[in-house]
């Protein structure tokens, strides 16, 4: 059971978590716990605030998030009974005192400091959730994920070793839930073969629980989250969004970068590829069912499980004669993207000419000077890239036909299509965006 930031941010959240976990003791849980909710921006702001020369500064702008974690602690552990996380706590600030110190002078390198600093939010929370989930029953026990993922040298993204950390995590966690103790481990934080802390990027904490899920050989991972599950739209956008019972680990990989932030395909990985099935689950709503991901999931009748979309995203289109049966004009333009690190969307080609979508344009300018010694360039900004997607998309007659005489008075600037079996995607311009996803809704569901 993965829970995340907002499932650990107060008082009635510990509460709602404490509810979960025991309903589901007979499951044998380990539970993966990410920093309370802006304690990992505070920790970034202070390591950044250190790097100014500011030390007194980056200490004190943490003491307010020391204080959220104490304020729980006072709910939950009656005074006068053992506490072990203050003593934890008075740890943490020590040590995280020494290493904004060493950021200040620089002392060790700046990336092997910042994982260290940052990791103190995933170190507090399963601490705290531990001796939370003690005060009231649970025979739990924190584990330190250090000892358990081992990573290489990359620190801010590092990958881990899954031979070395599957033998691990077999070998702590095994003896402790063989002994019918709960095993709480901070997400995201890991440790190299030297021991020194190191964290997994974007989504670490479900990435962590991934590992874990799959080194054990889990019945199931669940994602506790804010939401229940991935939903048909976007549910601020039309009012009968709804849960998607059953999704292919390919549908979510698509979803994922549409903004569905539930899931970022990468982190679930592992535990895909160990056909473990993925369940979101939504911590205000526990008995609401969320969404399960599973390695393939079938189609369903109407092919489509879900329109997402894509804001602020600017077209680019190259044009060049030089292009007609030649070579090496794609990697040529794909060069000029590589150089300037900017992400290419959706992309869309003729005989003369290509046209892609951007949504992040940072290095434009110096996108567009590289490319017009290509060809001629026209930029376009103030578009919407709308996705259908289901199992089996590719292979269904009629369908785009049905999605496009849906929106048949509205003009699609790009269409990109055959590229995934689950995918069907369209750029629109950004104000009918909104009306073009209701209208797909109301047709499909």
């Amino acid at each position: 059971m993965k829970f995340g930031g907002t499932s650990v941010g107060d008082v009635a959240a510990f509460e709602r978590v404490f509810g979960i976990v025991s309903s589901q003791l007979e499951r044998k849980p380990v539970v993966v716990v990410s920093a309370m909710t802006k304690v990992t921006d505070a920790l970034l702001a202070a390591f950044e605030t250190a790097k100014k020369g500011d030390f007194a500064e980056a200490i004190a702008s943490l003491e307010p998030h020391f204080d959220r974690h104490v304020e729980v602690t006072k709910h939950f552990i009656p005074e006068g009974s053992s506490n072990l996380f203050d003593a934890e706590l008075e740890f943490a600030r020590g040590e995280l005192s020494d290493l904004l110190m060493r950021v200040t002078r620089r002392s060790l390198p700046l990336s092997m400091l910042k994982d260290a600093i940052v990791s103190y939010g995933e170190q507090l929370s399963s601490r705290l959730l531990a001796e939370v989930l003690k005060a009231k029953g649970v025979n739990a026990r924190q584990v330190d994920s250090r000892r358990v993922i081992v990573t290489d040298d990359e620190f801010g993204a590092a990958q881990p070793l899954i031979d070395e950390t599957n033998e691990l995590v077999k070998l702590e966690l095994g003896s402790i839930i063989d002994a019918d103790e709960v095993p709480i481990m901070g997400g995201f934080i890991a440790g190299n073969r030297a021991g020194e802390t190191t964290t997994l990027g974007r989504g670490g904490s479900d990435y962590s629980a991934a590992i874990v899920a799959a080194a054990l050989g889990a019945s199931e991972l669940q994602i506790w989250t804010d939401v229940t599950g991935v939903m048909t739209c976007d549910p601020r956008i039309c009012g009968e969004a709804r849960t998607i019972p059953v999704l292919s680990y390919e549908e979510a990989a698509e979803l994922a970068y549409f903004g569905a932030k539930v899931l970022h395909p990468k982190t679930i990985k592992p535990a895909v590829d160990n056909a473990i099935p993925v369940r979101v689950c939504n911590t205000f709503e526990p008995n609401e069912v969320g969404t399960m991901v599973l390695a393939d999931s079938g189609e369903t009748p109407n092919k489509i499980k879900s329109i997402a979309h894509k804001k602020n995203i600017t077209i680019l289109r190259i044009s060049s004669a030089r292009m007609l049966g030649s070579y090496g004009f794609m990697s040529a333009v794909f060069q000029v993207f590589e150089r300037f690190r900017t992400v290419i969307d959706v992309i869309s080609t003729s005989e003369v000419s290509i046209a892609l979508t951007l949504d992040n344009t940072a290095e434009i300018e110096k996108i567009v000077t590289e490319l017009t010694r290509l060809g001629d360039v026209e930029v376009e900004s103030g578009y919407s890239v709308i996705c259908v997607v289901g199992e089996g998309l590719r292979a269904s007659t009629g369908l785009a036909s049905t999605v496009f005489s849906t929106i048949e008075d509205v003009n699609v600037a790009l269409i990109s299509h055959g590229a995934s079996s689950v995918n069907l995607t369209f750029v629109v311009k950004e104000d009918l965006a909104a009306d073009v996803i209701k209208k797909l809704h109301q047709e499909f569901f």
